[in-house]
């Protein structure tokens, strides 16, 4: 098992831990990785700490798709990962109706289709082999559509950069995991429990299948957030924890559709169960009406560990420390995802 430390996102104001990073960085924490949501993107601080750091991999958790098309995606990663030094992590992902459509203002449609020409086209670009041209469903390349100039051509990358960049696709439901352990080469999971991993294992297994044996989970990194207080006092510690649960299971997306809470997306139940009705003040703080969060029953004789070879690693994200943080002083532990 490998660290990371997540930086998430902003809040009304952007602030970056810089100390935390080369502390982690000092510690050999495999990647440090930042998030995007509609606020703060995912980018700038990357070029920032590429400037500041030496040896930890800098990744994105992630940028999301819709708001760029996949040509942009591969320029930034490619410019990104030579001021690095080769160290950029792609992470990617479809994000959610209401920031797509409410936010950037572009058809959520269906991420499934796109997620998949979306990697493809990158790694041509990548590649390098000969100049672009994709015909699919979710993109044109040369744009073809009814209102064209007529004008585009095919072209190929001025940038010549690393043709294996890693991908990582940031997935919840069956069919996305399998998605991403066919065509990508990680997997950004939320609420992951490796004692449940039984949930997840036929989806990637069906997808290192559909990958034609080039995929295993000896090479697949699965790179979940884990969220880490440190304290003497259990309650206290599981309460630092919950309200970000809480805004996830039961607030995030629209009353309709969430996909952390819609049993018909989920591949299987969650680490925390939810109770009681509605998603109203229970969503937004743990312990309201709405609901109450309380751990779930772990599978009987599970193991301690992830199983299925190495490249697996753990993101640290930013919780209130319910005691003290590792040097004896009150404070945070990680950053936020």
């Amino acid at each position: 098992m490998r660290l990371g430390l997540n930086l998430g996102y902003s809040g009304s104001t952007f602030t970056l831990n810089l100390p935390l990073v080369l502390e982690a960085e000092r510690l050999g924490f495999h990647s440090v990785w930042a998030a995007e949501a509609y606020g703060s993107d995912a980018v700038t601080p990357l070029a920032f700490l590429a400037a500041r750091t030496e040896r930890v991999r800098l990744g994105s958790a992630i940028m999301q798709m819709p708001a760029r098309p996949p040509a942009m995606t591969a320029m930034t990663a490619t410019t990104l990962d030579q001021l690095a030094g080769g160290r950029f992590l792609l992470g990617i992902g479809a994000s959610g109706p209401q920031v797509i459509e409410g936010w950037h203002g572009v058809a959520y449609g269906k991420p499934l289709g796109r997620a998949r020409e979306y990697v493809a086209v990158v790694r041509a670009i990548w590649q390098r082999e000969k100049p672009l041209e994709h015909k699919g469903e979710h993109y044109q390349i040369p744009y073809a559509g009814p209102d064209a100039t007529g004008l585009g051509k095919p072209l190929k990358s001025i940038l010549h950069g690393r043709a294996d960049i890693p991908i990582y696709l940031a997935a919840i439901g069956p069919k996305n995991v399998a998605l991403a352990a066919e065509i990508a080469d990680g997997w950004l999971p939320v609420f992951f429990s490796p004692e449940r991993m039984r949930i997840y294992r036929p989806s990637l297994d069906a997808g290192f299948a559909q990958a034609g044996g080039r995929k295993s989970p000896a090479t697949f990194d699965i790179a979940p957030t884990v969220p880490i207080v440190l304290g003497d006092d259990v309650a206290a510690c599981r309460s630092a924890v919950k309200p970000n649960l809480a805004l996830y299971i039961g607030g995030m997306g629209a009353r309709g559709k969430n996909f952390y809470n819609d049993g018909r997306e989920d591949p299987g139940p969650l680490p925390f169960r939810q109770e009681g009705r509605g998603r109203g003040r229970g969503a937004r703080r743990a312990g309201g009406r709405g609901r109450a969060l309380r751990p779930a029953r772990a599978d009987p004789g599970a193991g301690r560990r992830v199983r299925g070879g190495g490249g697996h690693h753990a993101h640290l994200p930013d919780v209130p420390a319910g005691g003290r943080s590792a040097d004896g002083r009150a404070g945070r532990l990680g950053g936020r995802g």
